[in-house]
């Protein structure tokens, strides 16, 4: 079998969360390596000197010396925000009302939704990512246009219309019924096409009525098979109204609870304000916890507590995110550094080798998908990202002095950006390059 790719570089990719530098056993690193892909899989990964003669080709992509890993996955991120980063504001709510409810209301028109899903994809894969869990607007037509245009590219993109029914302006409004509709309508359409899903996707307790939460209830019991995706605990001001709205709650969380919609498949967007009961029921359910720390400081939400979701019994499942466009950079890089320092603030340390770990990996895990994507291993799908840690002056200056593989991928993160990203493979074809947009 020959290849219908060959790729060259320095390989890093993990089996499991290291549990710091020492851990090597916990991943793979090749200092000269080689990946040959046919049909969109990885066929073998390995040393160079070890590539087989049926794969050995002199028409291969060199990237020595350059970082190869799996391509970034962001589990939490809004595709109708590509145009509200840096919108100026004090907090959730008003930032929501002033800015976000506006800009969304334009994706009811098919073509701005069409050329906005292509930037939005393109910008993605400027930044290695290549899967993402994205939020549409409410109008079905945006969760169309990102699909398409991710079935187009041949990239991994799950997406969900927005479910929101009351505590928006009349133009971003459904109905418990119309939105159970739309969103059964696009998992006929696009669920398990190519490598695109639909997710469940209340925006959250704040702006779905309690018909509509059980419309969300029975899409799950339903649709199984599909993820859910929606927002927990980030705000006070949040947290209160939600307690108004559901005054018969045991607190935030047991709305989702007493709904169905916890579980493994489940993905919840922030969780910064979870008291021990909550949190005890996120682990029990095996419910995922997304930490979205550029967002978080942003919007001056809160601190994610890593520690606290890893004290529970069992530890609460755990991502990290981008969160565009309450996020301010749609980098994993840059969201990776603000998490470290959100983290060292509370006294929690965060090895470099558990953050791209987290970055790649393990947030496949969190969405289920770490037997396709998350590893550069024969038979995964071959979506990888190439890292050069000397892309820009300050790196290459601090770069002359790194002696481990730990000191570098701290390094990317810290100061790495979209510059340090000189490629980025999706389905075994070189989607972004350096330089050109």
């Amino acid at each position: 079998m020959s290849a219908t790719a060959l790729y060259r570089g320095r390989l890093l990719w993990f089996e499991r969360e290291p549990a710091g530098g020492d851990d090597t056993t916990a991943f793979h690193y090749i200092e000269d390596g080689a990946i040959a892909v046919a049909d969109g899989t990885i066929a073998w990964s390995g040393e160079w000197s070890d590539l087989p003669a049926d794969y050995r080709s002199d028409d291969y992509e060199d990237h020595r010396p350059h970082l190869i890993l799996p391509g970034f996955v962001d589990c939490h991120i809004h595709f109708p925000q590509g145009q509200v980063v840096a919108s100026y504001a004090g907090s959730l709510l008003e930032w929501l009302n002033t800015y976000t409810f506006v800009e969304e209301q334009k994706y009811a028109d098919p073509a701005h939704a069409g050329r906005m899903a292509d930037r939005f994809l393109s910008m993605l894969l400027a930044h290695g990512t290549t899967t993402a869990i994205a939020y549409g607007s409410v109008h079905k037509g945006s969760v169309d246009a990102l699909l398409g245009a991710a079935v187009s590219r041949g990239m991994r993109m799950i997406a969900g219309k927005v479910m929101m029914d009351r505590n928006a302006p009349e133009p971003l409004t459904d109905t418990p019924q119309s939105g159970y509709d739309d969103t059964n309508a696009l998992i006929a359409q696009w669920h398990g096409k190519d490598r695109v899903e639909v997710a469940v996707t209340p925006r959250f307790a704040l702006t779905s009525t309690e018909a509509q939460m059980e419309m969300a209830g029975a899409l799950v019991r339903e649709h199984p098979d599909c993820l859910v995706q929606t927002h927990l605990s980030e705000n006070h001001r949040e947290i209160e109204t939600v307690a108004e709205l559901f005054p018969w709650s045991k607190d935030y969380t047991d709305i989702y609870d007493h709904y169905g919609l916890l579980g493994p498949k489940t993905l919840f967007g922030h969780c910064i304000h979870q008291g021990p009961r909550e949190m005890e029921r996120m682990a029990e359910s095996g419910s995922v916890a997304v930490f979205c720390p550029t967002s978080n400081l942003f919007l001056g939400s809160g601190l994610f507590d890593l520690d606290k979701m890893r004290g529970t019994t069992p530890a609460t499942r755990h991502a990290v995110a981008t969160d565009i466009g309450g996020g301010t950079n749609w980098s994993m890089l840059r969201t990776l550094d603000e998490g470290y320092k959100v983290l060292n603030l509370q006294g929690q340390r965060y090895h470099p080798l558990r953050s791209f770990y987290q970055a790649t990996l393990g947030n496949a895990a969190a969405l289920g998908m770490d037997d396709r994507i998350g590893r550069l291993a024969p038979g995964y799908e071959a979506d990888f990202v190439v890292l050069d840690s000397a892309s820009n002056p300050a790196m290459a200056l601090r770069a002359e002095t790194i002696e481990t593989l730990s000191e570098e991928l701290f390094l990317l993160q810290t100061l790495g950006d979209d510059r340090a990203v000189a490629a980025s493979i999706v389905s075994g074809v070189t989607a972004h390059r350096r330089g050109n947009a």
